[in-house]
């Protein structure tokens, strides 16, 4: 009697690690790849699962979209520019049975296929395209890793640059680039609003020239602003009309030394009579050259 409660009790101890072997239960975002006796059974799951102890073989696999770190790669632009680039990967298993069958560790060989992808790519690209136009770069990158994945039964869902670090020395280059930039751009603003003030003052012109009273009111009013910011400045319009005589009489003299006779430049300084405007007592005496034979040195000036 009591051996046979022995057996059943040791039946009973087998049949529960039997069970406790056969039973699996997978979650929502778990799928169980099964194997019997070597042989592909196909994916099951989620839920409950009861597979025969020691014949069958289940690999779980979760559908859930994974993080993938691409580690920093260095890369040659395609100017001849190097750079350290890292990324980051987002995909998910859509096909459990290619994920196990296909390929030995999916995750480990998305890895590798992201970082090739990725030096490939980027070292197509110029160091301006490398920052200015990421959008691109991740779709291409993203399409590129997802075609290389689709036989596995993964799905890449997106790819995007995290980190562009490039040397020093280029980047000062680049800040020194950025500054003259900013500076012809504010030089043509500034050349802009000239233009502008001067086609608003040529219209100011236009208004104030029929009346001369208002050139006048204008002159005031900028004495006043003068004098509320300046007390110890005193300007004073003086009007061309009163200058200008004096300006033409001042030219008078020069002008007449140019309509000068070039014969009479030619003949020499001439002598001053007594009586004339000059000072004769100063002048040296006449001599009369009637009935001489008169020659210049032709070495005199």
């Amino acid at each position: 009697m009591t051996t046979a409660i022995g057996v059943l009790i040791a039946l009973a101890v087998l049949a529960l690690v039997l069970l406790a072997a056969a039973i699996r239960v997978l979650r929502e975002y778990e799928r169980g790849v099964v194997f019997r006796l070597g042989r592909l059974l196909g994916a099951k799951g989620p839920g409950l699962i009861l597979l025969i102890p020691a014949i069958d073989r289940m690999v779980r696999v979760d559908l859930r979209t994974v993080t993938l770190n691409i580690p920093p790669q260095e890369i040659i632009t395609h100017d001849n520019v190097p750079a350290r680039v890292n990324a980051v990967a987002y995909f998910r298993v859509v096909d459990a049975v290619d994920s196990v069958v296909n390929v030995e560790r999916f995750l480990e060989a998305t890895s590798q296929i992201s970082q090739t992808t990725l030096r490939s790519v980027l070292g197509k690209a110029d160091l301006d395209m490398l920052l200015a136009e990421r959008e691109r770069l991740n779709e291409a990158l993203q399409q590129i890793i997802d075609e290389q994945t689709d036989p596995w039964g993964v799905k890449v869902t997106a790819v995007e640059i995290k980190d562009v670090e490039i040397p020093t020395a280029m980047q000062r280059a680049m800040a020194r680039q950025a500054e003259a930039e900013r500076e012809r751009r504010a030089k043509v603003i500034h050349a802009e609003g000239e233009f502008q003030a001067s086609q608003r003052l040529r219209d100011a012109a236009d208004v104030i020239a029929p009346n001369p009273s208002a050139l006048q009111l204008r002159y005031l009013q900028t004495l006043t602003e003068i004098g509320a910011n300046h007390n110890s400045t005193i300007v004073f319009p003086l009007p061309l009309e009163i200058v200008r005589p004096f300006l033409e009489g001042s030219g008078a003299a020069p002008n007449a030394a140019v309509d000068e006779d070039p014969a009479d430049k030619a003949r020499g300084p001439r002598a001053v009579e007594r009586g004339s405007d000059g000072d004769g007592l100063l002048d040296p005496p006449r001599r009369s050259t009637e009935g001489m034979d008169v020659r210049r040195d032709p070495r005199a000036p």
